[in-house]
């Protein structure tokens, strides 16, 4: 039986998702990559710009199991992850499943959460667990978190920390559309609301067919060398009070090698490297006091980092 290609898996998801969400390519792309990683993404934007449609869409159109947990102040752990309620006919507890038992969550306003209730995330997200009274119950497989923060409300608001954030493989905003692009959803949304129209194009085995491919895709020594190189200037760089951890290298070459199989190639590029790293490291960077104080930007910051940083030449990659 011939592998899937994981070209034509991206065509077919991206035209897919295109019904709900107009001109977001890039945003799809990326949430293949993160998947293709079975890593985690922050969608980070102002409400109604269709961060929800992303992750309704993406498990549509994958044909998954999928499940959405607002955030609210009062949310506690046990609403996440599960509980164990007594039967009094039989006389025993069994375990209630929580909603993260399905193959993509959502965690719309993870901001809102109680810190309590976003450490309850913590194994979920780094082990693919729960563990309830005592006793562990796995995840399914493919498992995802598509968390969504709004960056501009901070009244009832927790904001996450850094443990928290460094969870996350990537980081993305969808932004307003264009004119266009506005006057596009405005025809759709005419009769019926599209995502009624999206259908599962890809199987699980496709998806798990891509993981297993990118996990085959060829990285230079020197590119491997330029993604710590890369990590390395975040924790030297004067406005950083913390860079990017060794999590932060390895989501880096994960995702890069995921990104290559998804254009058609089994090696990764220097660009594939530059193009990913304000989405892979931005956020798992810290400002010192200074820094925030002048208004500066992790993402400005890092762009500093890539522009200083030498790109592997042609005669490295292949001498």
């Amino acid at each position: 039986m011939n592998q899937p290609n994981p070209r034509v898996i991206a065509e077919k998801m991206i035209r897919n998702i295109g019904l709900v969400l107009v001109g977001k390519e890039e945003a799809v792309e990326l949430s293949l990559v993160a998947l293709g990683c079975e890593g985690h993404l922050l969608v980070e934007d102002v409400p109604g710009v269709g961060k929800t449609m992303l992750a309704r869409s993406l498990a549509c159109s994958l044909g998954l199991s999928f499940s959405r947990i607002q955030c609210t102040p009062d949310l506690l752990p046990s609403d996440i992850t599960g509980v164990s309620v007594f039967n009094p006919q039989k006389g025993s507890f069994s375990f209630r499943r929580g909603p993260v038992m399905a193959n993509i969550v959502l965690v719309d306003e993870i901001n809102r959460a109680t810190p309590r209730t976003q450490s309850g995330l913590l194994e979920v997200m780094g082990e693919r667990q729960v563990t309830v009274d005592g006793q562990t119950y796995p995840l399914s497989s493919p498992f995802m978190v598509i968390a969504t923060n709004n960056p501009i409300e901070f009244e009832g608001t927790f904001p996450l920390p850094e443990a928290q954030l460094d969870r996350f493989l990537m980081r993305i905003s969808l932004g307003y559309p264009s004119s266009d692009q506005e006057t596009a959803i405005l025809s759709r949304m005419e009769k019926e609301h599209p995502i009624g129209k999206i259908t599962q194009v890809v199987s699980p085995e496709e998806i798990t067919g891509l993981i297993q491919a990118a996990k085959e895709v060829f990285v230079e020594d020197s590119l491997r060398a330029y993604i710590v190189e890369l990590v390395n200037g975040t924790r030297r760089h004067p406005c950083l009070e913390l860079g990017a951890s060794p999590r932060g290298s390895i989501a880096l070459f994960q995702a890069s090698r995921v990104l290559a199989v998804l254009r058609g190639r089994n090696f990764v590029l220097p660009e594939d490297i530059k193009y990913l790293a304000p989405f892979v490291l931005a956020h798992r960077l810290v400002l010192t006091t200074e820094a925030f104080a002048r208004g500066e930007k992790s993402s400005s910051v890092l762009q500093e980092i890539l522009a200083s940083t030498p790109v592997p030449t042609e005669e490295a990659l292949h001498g």
